[in-house]
């Protein structure tokens, strides 16, 4: 894609994905708005010659997200479109904000219109949950990470969204490192051979992290020296007792339940991350719209 498509880079907080990761996605949500026969609207009352500027704008407060899916977007329908970024990924905004402004045919525009603002409010909407939780514990040395609960297809554009609003990432696949969990720790047998086997299977640079769901099976993961344990479920109470049994022997995640009341206090119990999986299943998109200028 042309350089014109990020006027803005330089202030970025993250670059944008590679088209390479990105066009599959974007072209299967043109795909599925254009349908067989493209835009009718569009088509019967815009004459081809028709052109204009509209600006993205935010209709409420929030973080900017997915502007290179966005632009990309309009890029796949027309080219010659021209994107100027006002607010880039990462930024926060009002509502009445300006995001970008985009000047092109108006056929055009308007074909890509609402898949441009799909990918905009959605990862926004993320961003924006993701640096609510951020801001709750700053301070605090924890890190916020995201899980695997995202949406079938838009796994990398929702975990770059978190990561544009300050959080981590727990892992992005079952092939970037292990996490034994309570059912393979059952087909496995038991905590000691579940950790012996991943120990004797895994490569040197991979990490190897069990989940726990009570103290008597933290104390049984302990003496294996896991690179991380997951603590699922756990009371505030137990997360104290948890960390202090530990001694700093390796990082400790919390999860499970994890609300924006009660993060601060669990991050209060000394845990290194708390992974919650609502940043990505439960955010809610953010308000956007496109202005004719």
């Amino acid at each position: 894609m042309p350089p014109k498509k990020n006027t803005a880079a330089s202030s970025r907080l993250l670059p944008p994905l590679p088209d390479i990761v990105l066009e599959p996605i974007v072209k299967l949500a043109l795909a599925e708005d254009l349908g067989a026969a493209g835009d009718i609207t569009t088509d019967a009352l815009i004459d081809p010659e028709t052109g204009g500027r509209w600006a993205v704008r935010a209709r409420q407060a929030g973080v900017v997200a997915g502007l290179d899916a966005a632009i990309l977007a309009g890029f796949l329908i027309d080219p010659d479109m021209v994107f100027e970024i006002a607010a880039p990924d990462g930024a926060r905004v009002k509502a009445g904000d300006t995001i970008m402004t985009i000047e092109g045919y108006a056929r055009s525009v308007l074909m890509a219109e609402r898949t441009m603002l799909n990918f905009i409010g959605r990862l926004s909407g993320i961003a924006t949950l993701t640096r609510l939780y951020v801001d709750a514990v700053d301070g605090m040395g924890v890190i916020i990470a995201s899980t695997r609960k995202t949406t079938p297809g838009m796994r990398a554009l929702e975990k770059r969204a978190v990561k544009l609003g300050g959080g981590g990432a727990h892992r992005y696949g079952l092939d970037d490192a292990m996490l034994i969990k309570d059912n393979h720790i059952a087909a496995a047998g038991s905590i000691p051979l579940a950790l012996q086997r991943a120990r004797e299977a895994a490569a040197h640079l991979t990490c190897i992290e069990i989940e726990v769901d009570n103290l008597d099976q933290l104390k049984q993961a302990l003496p294996h020296a896991p690179s991380a344990i997951l603590l699922d479920n756990f009371t505030q109470a137990d997360l104290r007792a948890a960390v202090k049994m530990a001694k700093g022997q390796t990082m400790l995640e919390a999860s499970g339940g994890i609300t924006i009341e009660n993060v601060f206090a669990v991050a209060e119990t000394g845990v290194d991350v708390i992974s919650i999986g609502a940043l990505t299943h439960s955010a809610k998109t953010l308000d956007i719209g496109l202005d004719a200028l």
